[in-house]
């Protein structure tokens, strides 16, 4: 019999892959806990902070989450509602505009 879709015989990751992906994010949470012990200020800080979270956040989602083997799941859970996200900021911000120029419209005419 073949094997159906989806349910082939190497679906489980190697525990080298879980060791290797817990061994990163230790370095990552080493590395954002040094910004704060070597006193980085500014920009700079927020920027490193904000990367390691990122990079740690999307091993997580990858592996963990499986979401590297299955594409269309990624795009779903990764592009989509960010995607919603900003279609319903840009009406949002249409609808100030009217109600703006709606409200200096009417207080201009009193």
């Amino acid at each position: 019999m073949h094997p159906v879709a989806g349910h082939g015989t190497d679906h489980g990751h190697s525990i080298r892959l879980y060791l290797l992906v817990w061994g990163w994010l230790f370095v990552l949470s080493a590395c954002s806990y040094l910004i704060d012990y070597f006193h980085v200020q500014g920009i700079l800080r927020w920027s490193l902070i904000l990367l390691f979270m990122f990079v740690k956040a999307g091993l997580i989602v990858a592996v963990f989450m499986h979401l590297a083997w299955e594409r269309l799941a990624l795009i779903y859970a990764i592009l989509v509602p960010p995607t919603a996200i900003l279609i319903f900021v840009a009406i949002m911000t249409a609808e100030a505009s009217y109600t703006l120029f709606t409200r200096l419209s009417l207080l201009a005419g009193h």
